[in-house]
């Protein structure tokens, strides 16, 4: 199973770092609430940043990621600091992926515009999550318009109604000129989560820390943060 991530494995977690100090990671975590004692499945979890800082707050976690390159530094970890992590290689979109397990809240760190079949995701989301649970998931916003060096979130010459996946060529957006992304609009990601079950709880758009000096950047909302709660009549 090859993975755009395969190739820079290294470049990503170096980068990338277990410090989540940052306002997008802080929303996240503060959408999310409590999780000592609870069942919690990442999904695209990279080298395991996220799903080490939900074990630390004492939450049972699984995590998958497509990146056996990812996976193989998150397990690295686990071995070198044991969190009690399941970590595993899948495509988030698997029809049946963890079949038969059920989780409390499921988390996806900038993961969704990486994944292809974002129906197949959402519905391992649902099919994973118990009625009234949490689905919790963070993006690059949909609406943000770049500037100062750093790609916009849609294709450059294009407009924000331009979806599918793309390369970034912004000087600034180092790892989207690697490995792509899916621009999407709200829309699409909005009604995505209603056939899938997943009732919009509380949405946030926190101000980023780096766009003081690049003023331009800071003008569009940079980063959106979700939550989902599992609709109890849903199938």
């Amino acid at each position: 199973m090859e993975a755009r991530y395969d190739g820079v494995a290294d470049y990503y977690a170096a980068g990338w770092p277990d410090d989540l100090n940052d306002p997008a990671s802080t929303c996240l975590f503060a959408l999310l609430g409590p999780v000592a004692g609870l069942r919690v499945l990442e999904i695209a979890c990279g080298h395991g940043r996220v799903s080490r800082e939900l074990a630390r707050r004492g939450a049972s976690v699984a995590a998958v990621d497509i990146s056996g390159a990812l996976i193989a530094r998150a397990l690295a970890a686990e071995r070198e600091r044991p969190l009690g992590i399941r970590y595993r290689q899948a495509d988030a979109a698997e029809p049946e992926l963890l079949a038969g397990e059920v989780f409390d809240a499921v988390v996806c760190c900038f993961g969704l515009s990486d994944i292809d079949d974002l129906d197949g995701a959402l519905d391992t989301v649902r099919r994973t999550l118990r009625p009234g649970g949490l689905f919790v998931w963070s993006t690059l916003h949909p609406c943000f318009g770049g500037g100062a060096g750093i790609s916009a979130s849609w294709p450059t010459g294009g407009r924000y109604y331009d979806e599918g996946w793309w390369r970034a060529d912004g000087e600034l957006s180092t790892l989207r000129r690697q490995v792509g992304a899916h621009h999407r609009t709200l829309a699409t990601y909005f009604n995505a989560l209603r056939r899938h079950g997943l009732t919009v709880d509380e949405v946030a758009e926190p101000d980023p820390d780096w766009t003081g000096d690049r003023a331009e950047a800071g003008r569009s909302p940079v980063f959106l943060i979700v939550r989902c709660v599992r609709r109890k009549s849903s199938p």
